[in-house]
Formats: structure tokens, sequence, C-alpha cells
């Protein structure tokens, strides 16, 4: 009898051990979770829909005319607007490349192989952001750019999401994500700037 309830009590502490290790494990699972959810919702290239992840203050970026010429510098108060506002806005493509910092895929975009002379325009706010000058083919599948049309007009910031070492690129009025830069482009800069197509809206050149 002394034998048994002392086999017992090694069963009984056995199992005490394995629950504890198993809500440990579990619990250590849920953290990490956690986590990598939190990564992927405040990632360096994810942009929140409401802009709440930049400062409501005024900005200052470089106009142009329609023919391409530089007009000079304006301070203009940032644009935020709602995610309900945004949806309205855009295609359901746009919406998420700009405001959820998505990926079109690769050569369903409309300017991809366009040759047109032209600017083209941050489809949220129409801050200029690329001009056809420094357009070139890439191969990608992707609008490419060798430099910005002002770099006042954009923003770059690393990002690391999803196991990947890239720059983000957004507008700098209204912070929709534009795409990536890289460091395998053509000279005189060295730099392939790979936007979507659905984040910008093509103005010829007047």
């Amino acid at each position: 009898m002394e034998k048994n309830s002392q086999e017992q009590l090694e069963v009984s502490a056995e199992r005490t051990r394995i629950s504890r290790r198993t809500f440990v494990v579990s619990a250590a699972g849920v953290c990490g979770a956690a986590a990598l959810w939190s990564l992927h919702r405040h990632s360096p290239g994810t942009v929140e829909a409401s802009g709440s992840n930049v400062s409501a203050g005024p900005v200052t970026i470089v106009q142009f005319s329609p023919d391409g010429k530089k007009i000079g510098k304006v301070t203009v108060p940032r644009t935020i607007k709602s995610e309900e506002e945004w949806k309205q806005q855009l295609s359901p493509v746009s919406f998420e490349v700009t405001r959820h910092a998505g990926t079109e895929r690769a050569y369903t975009g409309n300017t991809w192989n366009l040759h047109d002379r032209g600017l083209y325009r941050c489809i949220c706010c129409d801050t200029a952001v690329f001009s056809s000058d420094t357009k070139f083919e890439s191969g990608t599948g992707w609008p490419s750019f060798w430099q910005p049309i002002a770099a006042e007009n954009i923003v770059e910031i690393h990002d690391q999401a999803f196991g990947m070492d890239r720059t983000a690129v957004s507008c700098r009025d209204c912070n929709a994500h534009l795409g990536h830069v890289f460091n395998d482009g053509p000279p005189p800069t060295g730099l392939r700037y790979c936007m979507n197509s659905a984040a910008m809206r093509f103005v010829k050149f007047a």
C-alpha cells in the first residue's frame, strides 16, 4: 500500500511537471505569434490607413507644372483621411497597395511598359513623385526609375518586414506606400525605385 501511494505521488508530480511545461510552451507560442502579428502590423513598410503613424503637422514638398517644370517648394497641410474615405476614393488594388503596403502582381500595372513622357503623381494626394525622364526598363514588370522627381516629395524607410531587408518608399504628403528602392539600378544613381502602378497616376506633359 505504501509503495502504491509513493507511485501515485510520483505520477501526480510528473503530471504537474508536464502540465507546467505545456503551459510554458503554449504561452511562449502565443507570445511569439503576437509578436509576429505586431511586426506585420507595425513594420516600417506598413502604412496605417488613417495616417496615425505620422504627425498631423504640415509638410514641405516641391510642386511641378503640367509640363514637368519645377515651380518651387510649398508647405501644405498633410493629407490625412480615414480608412473609409480612402476606400471610397481608391480602387481595391490601389487601396491595398497605398494604405496597407501591398504589392501589385508583376506585369499587371498600367504603366510598367509605358513610354510616354509625363509626370507620375501619387494616386492618393496628387503629389508629383516621379518623372518619365528617369524611367528605365528594369525587366521586373513594375515601373522603375533611377531617382524620384524631388527628394522632398518622398520618404524612404528601412523595412525588414517578413524577413526581407529593403527600403520602403512612401509619399511625404499622404504617407501612401509607393514601392521599394534597391541598389541595382543604372547610372547615374545606381538605384532602382521599383514602384507600383496602382500607387501612381500618370499625367502626360502638357
